[in-house]
């Protein structure tokens, strides 16, 4: 027989619902700590920086490589959910985009480090690539096609030309603060707008 709790949820249950909790801090913890000190920044520092103990990481994530893969996912899955959202509550569909692509650098800057990380698992980085692909090739298209259609931009960019163009307009970024990838990014949006008539 089971014993429920006050709240009518099983001790597992909420137990369950705790670690789910945890798992997700700690995800979110790791990726600003990543951004601002890189992958191999301390785990004892992602840990202060969600408020748990190392031992909640290691449970969750046993290796380094873990947590950094789960971390890639975790944001490849936040980018993918918002493109959505963004065309649904977003003044129009090139402002839609132009969020968009602000999480999308956002995500870049996450992903600094990350072949470094995982140099020993090749496999497991050509998989991770794929999975980034697969999930926010989609969303860039479903984008691009919405700003199309409402004559916001001329059409023919393919979702994979823009992606690796901001990609590569981010390389670099940590090298040199002269440098500010976001101005160049703006600068190649506004010249995928269509001229508006006058």
């Amino acid at each position: 027989m089971t014993i429920d709790s006050p709240a009518g949820k099983s001790p597992s249950r909420g137990k369950r619902a705790d670690a789910q909790r945890n798992r997700q801090t700690v995800l979110t913890a790791a990726a600003e700590v990543f951004v601002t000190s890189g992958v191999d920044a301390p785990i004892r520092q992602i840990a202060a920086r969600a408020g748990v103990g190392m031992a909640t990481i290691y449970r969750h994530f046993p290796t380094r490589a873990d947590l950094v893969t789960a971390v890639y996912h975790h944001q490849i899955e936040a980018c993918a959910e918002a493109g959505p959202n963004l065309l649904a509550r977003a003044d129009s569909p090139l402002e839609a985009l132009r969020q968009w692509i602000d999480l999308f650098v956002d995500f870049l800057v996450t992903k600094h480090g990350l072949a470094d990380a995982l140099q020993s698992d090749d496999d497991r980085f050509a998989a991770l690539h794929a999975y980034f692909l697969d999930r926010l090739l989609p969303v860039c298209a479903q984008l691009l096609d919405a700003a199309v259609e409402a004559g916001d931009i001329r059409p023919g960019t393919q979702p994979y030309e823009l992606m690796r163009g901001i990609g590569n307009l981010c390389i670099g970024r940590d090298d040199d603060p002269r440098y500010d990838p976001r101005r160049l990014i703006a600068l190649l949006l506004q010249g995928l707008q269509r001229p508006r008539a006058s």
